[in-house]
Parts: C-alpha cells; structure tokens; sequence
C-alpha cells in the first residue's frame, strides 16, 4: 500500500524539499486559515458529489464527512495546529484527512485543484462577511433616521466651499448621508451577487475528464449561479476588487462625515457635542476633549482605498489563469472587511450619542448673510428678473458689510435705496425657520420634506431586513 507523508501533497516530480526561507515566503496560513470553515464546506459538498456519481461508496463518504467534522472540532478546539511546511489551509486539511483515513482521504481531492478550491473557500467566505457587514450597515442607518427625526427642528448653516451658503435643516444634513450610506449598502449588494457565483470543479484552468456535477455542489454550498468558463473562473478577482470598491466608497464617506463633525466640534464652530465615550484628552493638556473615533476613521479611510489599488495593481498584468501572485489578494481584502467592521462598531453609538448644541448655533445663523438668496426670491416673486434681483441683493450685502449690519437692522428705507418693490413684508423673509420651509420642493430642506425622506428611509430599511 501506498504510504503518505508529511511531505508537500505536490512533491511527487521534486528531488527536494523546499528551502525553509521559502516554505516562509510561500505560505498563507497567516491569512487563509480564516477560511477552515468554508474549505470544510467545500470538501463537504465536494465528497457528496463524488458520492453522487459513484467516486465514493455510502460507506467511504460517511468515514469522510465524520473525519471533515472531526478536524473541525480539533480545529475550534485548537488541538489541530496547522504547518507552515504544508503552506496553507486547504493542504493543511486535506493531509490530516489523510493521516485519519490513508488512501480513502486521498480521494478527496479527486477532480479537485487548489486553484478552484482557494476560489470556492473565498467566496463563501466573502458572502459570509459582507452579509454581516450589511446587517450593522442597515443599524448605522436606522441610527442616522434618528437622528435626522430628533434634529428635525435645529437650524444649521448649510456650507459651499465651507463658506456659510443657506439655512438647512440639520434634519436634512443626517439624511444627506443616510443617502449616500443607502447606495453603499447596494455597492455591498452587488457585491455579493457578483461573489455569489460557484466555482468549484473549473479544476486548475481546464475543467475535468471525471463526470462532475457542478450543478449539484452549487445547490449544496448555496451559490446563486455556476461559473461559465474554468479559465475565467480560477483566474477571476473581479469580485474582491467590487468589494474593495463598495469599501472604499464607504470609507470616503465615512471620512467625509467625520470631516464635517469634526470642523463642528471645534471651538470656532462649537455645533455639536460629541460623546465622552468616543473621545480621548491630552497627556499634557488637562482642557481637551478631542474627537478621536472619528479622526481615526477619517485615517482609516486610507489603508482601505490602497487596498483597492493594491489589489488593481497585482493583478493587472497577470496571465491567466492562476499566478501565485494571487495569494496576496487577502490581505487589501481581510484589512477592509475588520476596518469596515469597526468602523461601524464605533460610528453607530458616537452618532447615536451627538448633541446639537443651538444656542451656540444660534450666532452662526446671523453671519455669512445666509438669507440673501431668499430676498432675491422675494423680488423675483415681484415681478424683478433674477439677474437683476441677484446684482441688487449683492449690492445690499456690500453695503451691509460697509455699515456693520444685518439684513435684520436694515430699516425699509434703506431697503427702498435698491429697489422700490420691497415692502413691511420682507421682515417676514428674514427668519431661518421659515426659510427652511420655504424650501419645500422634492428633496429639498423644508422640514415637510425631511419627514417625508425619513419615511421612505424607513421603508427602504425594512426592504434592506
């Protein structure tokens, strides 16, 4: 009888081991013993298959699938250590197949490459992550609902250019990026149907001469579909890369309102009151309360975007199908999934927990002359050309500036002095409220349109459940 070794599993056409710098170099337990769970799915549903047509007896599949269990036991706990000398998780597995059953754990790999095998553990292991990643996304945005219901009412200047632009409802700022979120959770959701293909039996590039069924493993591992062509399919990262890209996008946004909070914390701002629990002071400075949660996820943005690019650049000139170039595909991949996992973690309580401050944006509402598109308005609903009413409004803020007043001081004689139509009603303009709601077309700030936002909100995440 044949006798099996703890040589490599490959080692058969090689006169010598492998130097052990190399052995170092060449393995990947570091990131894709991750995958051990789904590798044991794969081998599982792979045994069945050959079962199914005729590879293994009923009795020869029940030893294997009993030893599969088995070494997961041993591997949760932790009496199963894995080594380096056989590179990776899947030869990990599969020797100590062997070791338990000789020969009739060799067959397991019959009709099977590690080629296909590494693609199959991936992708069960990616739809896994980005579902669970979803479920928090969906909680972030419920949070974000909240938040624009609870700050319906409070006023905020709205920003271009981070000059003071309009009032806007800080309601309407929350649901802003309750948007944008939204179309991350979709990038996430194409994602997975793009990672929700079967790639099991494409072999090392070629397919097999054995009878195999992918059919039959795509049904028992749950993909949606089976993948067309061997070549495409072992070569195939475009699925990490979708990933990496709905990341990113999060991430950025993720940075962008961080961006924002943390203007609003400064003193010179002072809107907002962060939560104690997601800030840190200074070693030296016993008055500080920085607001380091969302610093730190305005860094973090960084690694997952490179992540993207690292990705894109190993593989942009690779042959098909497979290189071992591809192995370094998991670590831009596992950094993005545990920066996007956290990151959730800590945005949905220190979110949750953010206290407008309006007194304190009471004066910023007075600055900037936020109310001068809203005069300009009011004449062109007189009858005067924008054009003109846009010069005339301009004119009146020059001459505010020279006189150290605001639209509010101005008497209806010096309103006269540009132009005859205003009248005692122009008083009425000058609220930050009212010109909120004013702004009643569809999408727009008025508080009627911000509850209606929030409904549709509501539904959409009881769609996303």
């Amino acid at each position: 009888m044949q006798q099996f070794s703890n040589k490599a599993l490959w080692s058969g056409r090689f006169s010598s081991s492998p130097a052990e710098i190399m052995l170092q170099f060449s393995q990947s337990l570091d990131y894709d013993w991750l995958f051990y769970k789904h590798d044991l799915m794969g081998s599982r549903a792979h045994a069945k298959m050959l079962h199914s047509i005729n590879f293994f007896s009923d009795e020869e599949l029940a030893k294997v699938l009993n030893v599969l269990d088995e070494i997961e036991d041993e591997i949760t706990t932790g009496t199963f250590q894995p080594k380096i000398a056989l590179e990776d998780v899947h030869m990990n597995i599969e020797s100590r197949l062997i070791e338990k059953l000789g020969p009739l754990g060799a067959k397991i790999h019959t009709g099977r490459s590690r080629n296909d095998q590494v693609a199959t553990d991936y992708r069960l292991y990616m739809k896994d992550a980005i579902k669970k990643l979803q479920e928090k996304l969906i909680i972030f945005l419920e949070t974000l609902l909240n938040k624009a219901q609870e700050d319906i009412n409070v006023v905020i200047p709205g920003f271009t250019h981070l000059q003071h632009a309009q009032p806007v409802s800080m309601g309407h700022y929350w649901m802003a990026y309750f948007w944008k979120f939204t179309r991350d959770f979709k990038r996430f959701s194409n994602a997975y149907t793009t990672t929700d293909v079967n790639p099991l039996g494409s072999g090392a590039l070629a397919g097999s001469t054995l009878p195999l069924d992918r059919e039959f493993t795509r049904n028992l591992l749950g993909f949606a579909v089976t993948s067309e062509n061997s070549l495409d399919t072992v070569s195939d990262r475009d699925y990490l890369l979708e990933f990496l890209f709905a990341a990113s996008t999060f991430m950025l946004n993720t940075s962008r309102l961080s961006e924002d909070l943390i203007i609003w914390c400064t003193s010179e701002f002072d809107f907002i009151e962060p939560p104690d629990a997601f800030c840190t002071g200074s070693s030296m400075m016993p008055n500080k309360k920085n607001p380091d949660g969302l610093e730190l996820t305005r860094g973090k943005a960084s690694g997952v975007i490179s992540g993207l690019y690292d990705l894109m650049t190993n593989i942009k000139g690779l042959p098909l199908t497979y290189n071992r170039d591809l192995q370094e595909d998991k670590r831009p991949v596992f950094h993005a999934i545990a920066t996007v996992d956290i990151v959730l973690d800590v945005l949905t309580p220190l979110i949750a927990g953010i206290k407008a401050k309006e007194d304190k944006i009471k004066p910023h509402l007075e600055k900037g002359f936020l109310l001068a598109t809203d005069i300009a308005e009011y004449l062109v609903i007189k009858g005067v050309p924008f054009r003109e009413t846009h010069e005339i409004v301009g004119n009146i803020v020059q001459y505010c500036v020279q006189q150290n007043k605001n639209f509010e001081d101005l008497t209806l004689e010096e309103w006269h002095q540009y132009h005859s139509t205003f009248e005692a009603d122009i008083k009425e303009i000058l609220s930050p409220l009212a010109a909120v709601d004013r702004r009643s077309t569809f999408g727009g700030t008025a508080r009627s349109e911000v509850a209606r936002q929030i409904e549709v909100g509501k539904e959409m995440v009881k769609d996303m459940k």
